[in-house]
């Protein structure tokens, strides 16, 4: 199965994550399929979170799960809508 999950780069003690598409079985931070966007959780920048709408439509649509924070941060990027 495909998820949308985070993936984890950036110095000790400064996180950032990629938000990637990867298959299930992979490692948290092993290879992924496509990077779709970026979260900086500190909010050290104007541009926090970025994340490539049109390629996140793409992967729902063909049956990738996000896991529960990234699905929260495709809803703060107005990918997917909220209840």
């Amino acid at each position: 199965m495909t998820k949308i999950r985070l993936s984890r780069f950036g110095s000790k003690g400064n996180p950032h994550y990629r938000i990637v598409v990867v298959d299930e079985r992979n490692k948290r931070d092993g290879a992924y399929i496509e990077r779709i966007g970026y979260y900086d959780p500190r909010k050290t920048t104007k541009d926090w979170l970025k994340v490539d709408a049109e390629r996140a439509k793409y992967w729902l649509g063909t049956g990738a799960q996000p896991t529960e924070t990234a699905k929260k941060l495709l809803k703060q990027a107005g990918v997917i809508e909220g209840k």
